[in-house]
């Protein structure tokens, strides 16, 4: 073994547990792209609402005015387009590819947007996923965006890894349910968000109650919430409640996720307001 000269950039030993310098990868967006704040949506496992949330952030920041987009990283289960009633396919020229954009103005990106049938299978490899994730980031035309939201698939492999690393990311949202074992998934991503020196923006607990319809009460269907303990736990300074609705679930099955009511997420979209 060579003895250390103190100098990384010259020393060929890829092993060195003092190196220094660290390989950069991230990937510069399209050259007409304007894009000013990006907020990735994450969870640590899947199926608790995580696309919801995306697109409930989305909206709300529409609503207050800003220009929002999504960009749904969730290659192999994309739902961005159903819950905003989109059909139509994403069109591009030598210059780049262009965003479809919803009813009320949300720029949105998916990969159901550009195949040619939407039920059509994403049989890809974790690079192959990878590298659309980049090229919807790159290679997509988003003009004048205010708020970027993007729609990670869950847990802390390829594509999770690949956006923090090769995406400008200004915070995350991590997204939960009230079971149990909550706290160790939760832990997951925040360790994960710490590692790649990601802010942790909020938490949300989905279908963290059950409002009667009769007499009002609130009913928790899948145990009692935890949210306010894990969020103290983990330091994180906000988190919001979203509620099981029957009218929510509709709107998205429908297309309609635009025209939903609630202020569930507004102290996060409070929160993202004071972005820097």
């Amino acid at each position: 073994m060579s003895e250390c000269s103190s100098n990384c950039n010259s020393c060929s030993s890829s092993g060195c547990s003092d190196r220094k310098e660290k390989q950069d990868f991230s990937v510069q967006p399209h050259e007409m792209s304007n894009i000013k704040k990006v907020i990735g949506i994450v969870s640590g496992k899947g199926g608790v609402g995580k696309s919801l949330v995306t697109s409930l952030m989305a909206v709300t920041m529409n609503r207050r005015g800003y220009r929002s987009a999504i960009l749904d990283a969730d290659i192999t289960g994309p739902s961005i387009p159903k819950a905003f009633g989109i059909k139509e396919k994403a069109q591009g020229n030598e210059i780049g590819i262009y965003p479809v954009t919803s009813n009320s103005g949300i720029d949105i990106m998916s990969i159901n947007l550009l195949l040619t049938n939407e039920t059509d299978p994403v049989v890809w490899r974790g690079p192959v996923i990878a590298g659309t994730v980049k090229q919807f980031w790159s290679d997509v035309i988003w003009n004048d965006v205010d708020y970027m939201f993007v729609d990670m698939p869950p847990g802390t492999g390829d594509v999770p890894l690949t956006v923090f690393q090769s995406l400008p990311i200004d915070g995350i949202i991590i997204v939960t349910s009230p079971q149990e074992l909550v706290s160790m998934i939760v832990g997951k991503a925040v360790k994960m968000a710490k590692m790649m020196d990601v802010p942790i923006l909020g938490l949300v607990e989905n279908m963290s109650y059950f409002t009667c319809p009769d007499c009002g009460k609130e009913y928790e269907i899948f145990g009692e919430s935890k949210i306010a303990e894990v969020a103290e736990s983990f330091d994180i300074p906000k988190y919001a409640k979203i509620p099981i609705n029957p009218k929510l679930a509709g709107a998205c099955d429908k297309g309609m996720i635009e025209l939903f009511e609630g202020d569930w997420l507004d102290q996060l979209a409070d929160v993202a307001e004071t972005l820097s």
